[in-house]
């Protein structure tokens, strides 16, 4: 090795790396240790920590502080400025900006005007990039100083529609702060990652699987699909909505205890930027509040007119009043899984991401959504669900631990396109296998897996043993819907019609269960397509098994072996792509 390689290889050595999720409402910072990751808290004892900045005299405060002066000096507080990375002026929306300092267009970038020294200094021009430096630049020296060594580099978390230019602005804001990217990578895969990087999934063996992320923040929404193969993630569809977010919900609960002000004052609380500001900050805790509880409490010191308000609602007025938001995260979840050209049956696991997720109902909606074989993986019903503010900060440093060591050269070659774009076998490879009368599809090798791909599985062979026929197929999944049976017809004219008469007083018999009767039943099944080949293995012991192994390989040609568990040879043969 050269001596600039070793100086290479001990600077590999020598970082310090963490987990970064650069959030537009709230960022997470996370650490592993024993290839346990942990998230940090900052000097406030805060693990999610407001993307905020803000100036006061000269001295800058970031996170939980600086969101408290969006009341009292919201012209020099930035926030929610992530978004604005590597965007025009043209092209981004201001609306979350009008309680803090505004965007402006400065050439051909995005800048806000605040008085960062002294009151009586001239206001200072920031770019969003600088923002963006100041702001990990604390984030950094925050986890320094929870660690105790100086933080070096890290993997950060992007949304999955981030551009290659928002991504090389994140990048170079980093740059300014001193800060080494090892790597970006997706939010829903980082949420992935750190469920299954838990000790008792890495224990058990690495399932394929279909995972929809439901990444719901304070500004916007992402739900993406991914397929997860062999522990290889593969984003298949996404989706991304401003709408129903977490300020929706805020927006609810503000019309809502606005509406009980004016009632009882006769004056609007959001026409006031500072009683607004006030309103929305209380609205948010008493969102966080209906999540844990069900009941919670609004107060707010004058909030308008020198008015003092305080109120109280319960979780299931809450869920009324913001039913059409949860109502569009439904469709949001329900379109992308569309989108992927699955249904909700294909899907086996749902994770919550993002601090909306923590609200019981979206949850429980989710659930009557997917079947009950799907897991949704939420803190209110999943017992040992992970905080979901934290799963993207937590994935993103397991990912930093795996890749430390490295050189930042090898890294980016591992994830060029040209590496990571890899091929795909479309359908399920699997074997055909008959039971009796029947024939049974076992799949091996799920749609969707990245190649080269090896899968090995036991078939039952006949309990009397002998001659056992393999047949090695392609498949799919199918939806199969069986329409209820119509109900008996009465004969007779007079019996339609008091039918006809009695309709409204029926109507109130029906039990749920009579409704569900009359509903569809869809259930998945798979749809055998062509056969890729067969294998005969003679002479079966009684009660044996036979073992398949189909490897795919990168050309997509396929080699299988068959032989009887335990027993030596066996059958092997090719099958070109």
């Amino acid at each position: 090795m050269s001596a600039n390689g070793a100086d290479q290889a001990s600077a590999g050595s020598e970082r310090v790396a963490i987990g970064i999720t650069f959030g537009n409402s709230n960022s997470s910072i996370a650490y592993t240790v024993d290839d346990k990751a942990e998230v940090i808290a900052n000097e406030d004892g805060d693990r999610q920590i407001p993307t905020i900045l803000s100036y006061v005299d000269g001295d800058e405060y970031y996170g939980g502080q600086a969101k408290a002066f969006l009341v009292r000096n919201p012209d020099n507080t930035v926030a929610y400025f992530k978004e604005f990375l590597g965007k025009d002026f043209k092209s981004i929306d201001p609306t979350h900006n009008h309680a803090s300092a505004h965007p402006k267009e400065s050439g051909s970038s995005i800048a806000f005007t605040v008085k960062d020294k002294t009151a009586d200094d001239a206001a200072s021009e920031l770019s969003v990039t600088e923002v963006s430096t100041r702001y990990l630049r604390r984030l950094v020296q925050s986890a320094s100083d929870y660690i105790g060594k100086k933080v070096t580099s890290a993997v950060v978390t992007v949304p999955t529609n981030f551009s290659d230019a928002q991504k090389a602005a994140l990048t170079q804001a980093a740059k300014d702060a001193d800060l080494e990217i090892l790597q970006l990578i997706a939010d829903p895969v980082a949420a992935a990652l750190a469920y299954d990087a838990r000790p008792e999934n890495l224990s058990a063996d690495v399932q394929d699987k279909i995972i929809v992320v439901a990444d719901l923040g304070g500004t916007r929404s992402d739900v993406a699909v991914v397929a997860s193969r062999g522990g290889m993630y593969t984003i298949l569809a996404t989706a991304h909505d401003y709408e129903f977010a977490g300020f929706a919900l805020d927006k609810v609960l503000m019309e809502h205890f606005a509406k009980e002000f004016i009632k009882k004052h006769k004056t609007d609380p959001r026409e006031n930027a500072r009683s607004l500001a006030k309103l929305k900050q209380e609205a948010e805790a008493t969102k966080k509040a209906l999540s844990l509880g069900t009941n919670a409490n609004f107060s707010v010191e004058s909030l308008a007119d020198g008015i003092d308000f305080a109120s109280t609602i319960n979780r299931l007025r809450y869920e009324m009043i913001a039913r059409s938001v949860f109502e569009g995260i439904n469709r949001l979840v329900e379109g992308v899984v569309k989108k992927a050209g699955l249904d909700v049956l294909d899907v086996d696991e749902v994770i919550l991401s993002g601090g909306s997720a923590h609200t019981p109902r979206i949850a429980a909606n989710l659930g009557s959504i997917f079947p009950e074989s799907t897991s949704i993986l939420a803190p209110s019903t999943f017992a040992t669900a992970l905080n979901p503010s934290e799963l993207a900060a937590r994935g993103a440093a397991l990912q930093a631990s795996l890749i430390q060591e490295f050189e930042i050269e090898d890294i980016e070659q591992s994830i060029h396109p040209a590496v990571t774009t890899v091929k795909h076998v479309a359908n399920a490879i699997g074997v055909l296998a008959k039971h009796g009368e029947e024939e049974i599809f076992t799949p091996i090798i799920a749609p969707e897996t990245a190649v080269p791909a090896r899968r090995t599985v036991h078939v039952e062979a006949p309990k009397a043993g002998g001659d056992v026929l393999i047949k090695i197929v392609e498949g799919n999944t199918h939806i199969k819907v069986t329409q209820p049976e119509p109900k008996s017809k009465e004969n007779g004219d007079d019996k339609a019609k008091k039918d006809a008469d009695d309709e409204d007083e029926d109507e109130s018999d029906f039990s749920d269960d009579e409704e569900e009767e009359e509903q569809e039943k869809r259930e998945k099944i798979w749809k055998v397509g062509a056969t890729l080949a067969e294998a005969a293995v003679r002479g079966v012991k009684a009660g044996a098994k036979v073992e398949v192994t189909i490897n795919v390989l990168a050309d997509l040609s396929v080699t299988v072996a068959t032989r009887e568990v335990g027993a030596k040879g066996g059958v092997r043969g090719n099958i070109p792509a």
